[in-house]
């Protein structure tokens, strides 16, 4: 993730003109207006490319909010969706020339931001950091973990409840009938590097990748991940934080469209198999004052700047909260689990996998340091996971939060008396979102994030996924207690 001018794709600045003229050039037909839903789901509408005119970059164009998930209620549910130039890029996946342009959201009365448009919040607190001094630019790098299965079926209703997904790798398929079973199936927790056959989705990701970058995506690495059964990482190159956010949804977006072309399923789903790997979404982040990077210092822990280390003290300190939107789902907390890989114990330490923050240290290069934040996954909505982790750092700067001593040692393995000692993330979503509630001020600050945002998340995620959990009975649970 080390930063030089040359490396970083600066983004143009795109008009309306250009566009339009890119759209002649490369013979595009349909002009696909996509926007985030509040959790984090792509949203779009096409439009024939005949209707793309400057003016629908000035003027926007409407569309239903109360259909979208967290936006409006039916009485104003009127919206504005103007499409940013800079994000145009041709749709790899289409057989019909498609052009993408991602598009902000406003309110059609006042003509302003939405205040729950996630793009906004993104841009917000990008503005917030400048606004301080501290720096001029954060860098984000995360590592979307994902599945590729064969086949998945589910279903809950008022007299059964189940799911079964299935894969030609998974490693509960070296006795079954194939006819032939060529075996080479990685073993549970096995699936970390190796080569093919073993890794059988080898050639997918390369021909994934192919369709990432001529959509601009900028690929640093792909690999099996540790779990059995297709579980795929892919690295896109570190970029700002809307940017980022902006590429983040175009990759899942890729991911999901390929596999399925494919007649497999991909999902970024945190904890989809129980006794293996779940998929993480680690966040690289640092802050930078135009070319010099703030974290770097030759002298300190890990060569890590004071800022650095109150920036790890803000993301330690706030972590039960802002694990409400960067470990946003019920399942995100069947991967954050004590005694297992998941890092879910609040320390920071160089190297080591186990604590909530590592410093990589696979460089001395000043441009490369950076710190990896380790619990969020990728069911988060990337432009307020990216915003809270950075509000929250931020905040770690503004007050001198210090972090404490670091962890240089396999937590895991800690004596049962000092591991009692080790803050731990939140057991379940819903401390999560009462940690939210009790701790967000850091959030409002500059006008980021919105009361009204923090409550309609807290109030549909308690309302549309925890009780919808906690109201149905577990097929787990007829194991236990059928015989009560």
């Amino acid at each position: 993730m080390a930063v030089t001018r040359d490396r970083i794709r600066e983004r143009q600045a795109a008009t309306p003109e250009a566009v339009i003229e890119l759209c002649e050039e490369r013979g595009i037909e349909i002009v696909d207006l996509r926007f985030t839903d509040l959790l984090g789901g792509w949203q779009h509408f096409s439009i024939p490319v005949e209707e793309l005119s400057k003016d629908l970059f000035r003027e926007g164009i409407g569309f239903d909010g109360s259909s979208i998930r967290g936006f409006q209620e039916i009485h104003e549910s009127d919206m504005v969706l103007i499409p940013d130039p800079r994000t145009a890029r041709v749709d790899p996946m289409c057989k019909t020339p498609t052009l993408v342009l991602i598009c902000d959201v406003y309110d059609p009365v006042t003509r302003e931001r939405y205040s729950r448009d996630p793009r906004a919040v993104a841009q917000k607190a990008e503005g917030f950091l400048l606004s301080t001094g501290i720096a001029t630019t954060s860098y984000w790098g995360p590592e979307a973990e994902f599945f590729v299965f064969d086949d998945v079926r589910f279903d809950q209703n008022v007299h059964s409840g189940y799911y079964f997904v299935d894969s030609a790798e998974g490693a509960w398929n070296t006795g079954r009938e194939e006819r032939p079973n060529l075996g080479y199936k990685p073993r549970y927790k096995e699936g970390y590097f190796p080569v093919p056959p073993t890794d059988s989705l080898q050639e997918f990701r390369s021909q994934l990748i192919r369709k990432m970058r001529q959509a601009g995506l900028e690929v640093e690495v792909h690999h099996h991940e540790v779990a059995t059964a297709g579980q795929c990482e892919i690295d896109l190159r570190f970029n700002t934080l809307t940017e980022m956010g902006d590429r983040l949804q175009f990759y899942k977006y890729l991911v999901r469209t390929f596999a399925r072309e494919h007649l497999k399923t991909a999902t970024f789903m945190p904890k989809p198999l129980f006794g293996d790997n779940g998929s993480g979404m680690h966040t690289h982040q640092s802050l930078w004052k135009e070319d010099v990077n703030l974290f770097f210092d030759p002298k300190g822990y890990a060569q890590l700047s004071e800022i650095a280390m109150y920036y790890i003290g803000g993301l330690l300190a706030h972590s039960p909260a802002l694990l409400a939107f960067c470990a946003p789902t019920t399942n995100s907390y069947r991967r954050l689990v004590p005694g297992y890989e998941a890092p879910v114990n609040l320390v920071y330490s160089q190297r080591n996998r186990s604590a909530a923050i590592r410093i990589p240290v696979y460089s001395t290069n000043p441009k490369a340091k950076r710190i990896e934040y380790r619990p969020p996954d990728p069911s988060a909505n990337p432009y307020l996971a990216f915003a809270a982790m950075l509000m929250a750092g931020i905040d770690g700067i503004l007050r001198k939060i210090d972090p404490g001593p670091p962890m240089d040692v396999d937590l895991y393995e800690l004596p049962p008396q000092e591991a009692k000692k080790i803050r731990q993330v939140p057991g379940s979503l819903e401390e999560s979102l009462r940690a939210l509630e009790e701790d967000h001020a850091f959030l409002l600050r500059g006008g980021v994030f919105t009361e009204d945002l923090i409550e309609t998340w807290i109030a549909y995620k308690r309302r549309k996924e925890i009780d919808y959990i906690r109201l149905r009975p577990h097929p787990s649970e007829f194991y236990l207690y059928y015989d009560a």
